[in-house]
């Protein structure tokens, strides 16, 4: 029993350098989300170990043993390895969380939980006055986030398509799969004031994408309602699985256009249903478009 408690207590000290190594990764400085990284062991939504670990330009690598130890670093590791699903790397989600700025008390909408690890941070962010409703789509992958986040209260895990799934206004969506348009569902879904973080990436944005082709394949947007306004800025590059649902070819051409075109860093607004001239959009959708001012 003691070994254990000891086995523990270091796993506690080795959270809380993770932690800051992560955030700092990251550049950024946000004390709750370094709490909430130190709070939630990784290993308890990885499944029995060893694991498979994947770092750019290498083939996933074995972890030599079931040790917690070896999840505590910036790299992915594999969720379904034989499709290149994997736990996402800590860095870009501690961006792109801190982007979304989740407040306690608040809801938060995260669509493509994968097995429930960033869903968790999420929900120790919103405390138990807040709470997260986790939308997955593969069964398989929602059955694992349900048995794992089944001690969390306030988060309700769903089965189904994240661009479908009814769910209560949102203060913040956490989109973790790449889509070449926003859903509607999400637009309508945000409260004002309410942030949606939304990767889009073409058919170049995932799987092994050479890193320095990342940013002109895929990107995360911020987008922030203010009433019927939907203010909108890139935040990163991204290469992340495909999101079911929310991609079509027409879209994806589109998109894949616009990349190539450049100047995704000018956006500044989602405008829906207005007649934005074209020299203003970045890339137009249905009923939609990003534009630079």
């Amino acid at each position: 029993m003691e070994g254990k408690m000891d086995a523990q207590a270091e796993l506690r000290i080795i959270r809380a350098a993770y932690a800051k190594q992560i955030l700092a990764a990251a550049g950024v400085v946000d004390v709750r989300l370094a709490r909430a990284f130190a709070a939630i062991p990784r290993e308890d939504f990885l499944g029995p170990g060893p694991w498979l670990v994947l770092r750019w330009l290498r083939n996933y690598v074995p972890t030599p043993d079931a040790d917690p130890v070896y999840l505590y670093t910036d790299d992915l590791v594999a969720l379904v390895p034989e499709r290149n699903v994997n736990n996402g790397q800590p860095s870009l989600h501690a961006h792109l969380i801190h982007q979304a700025a989740p407040a306690a008390g608040e809801h938060v909408v995260h669509v493509g939980t994968g097995t429930g690890y960033y869903t968790a941070i999420l929900a120790h962010l919103v405390g138990p006055s807040g709470r997260v409703t986790a939308i997955e789509y593969d069964g398989a992958l929602a059955a694992r986030t349900r048995a794992s986040l089944a001690p969390f209260a306030n988060v309700t895990v769903i089965e189904g398509d994240g661009t479908q799934v009814p769910f209560d206004a949102a203060d913040v969506i956490y989109v973790n799969a790449g889509c070449t348009q926003p859903a509607k569902r999400w637009l309508d879904g945000l409260a004002d004031g309410g942030r949606l973080i939304m990767p889009m990436t073409s058919d170049q944005g995932f799987g092994g994408i050479a890193p320095e082709r990342i940013a002109s394949a895929g990107a995360v947007f911020r987008i922030e309602r203010r009433a019927a306004d939907y203010l909108a800025q890139w935040i990163s590059p991204v290469a992340i699985f495909p999101c079911a649902g929310g991609r079509d070819e027409e879209s994806e051409r589109a998109l894949a256009e616009a990349f190539a075109r450049g100047d995704v860093q000018k956006i500044t607004r989602l405008y829906r249903d207005q007649d934005i001239p074209d020299e203003r959009c970045w890339l137009r959708g249905s009923g939609w478009c990003l534009a630079y001012h």
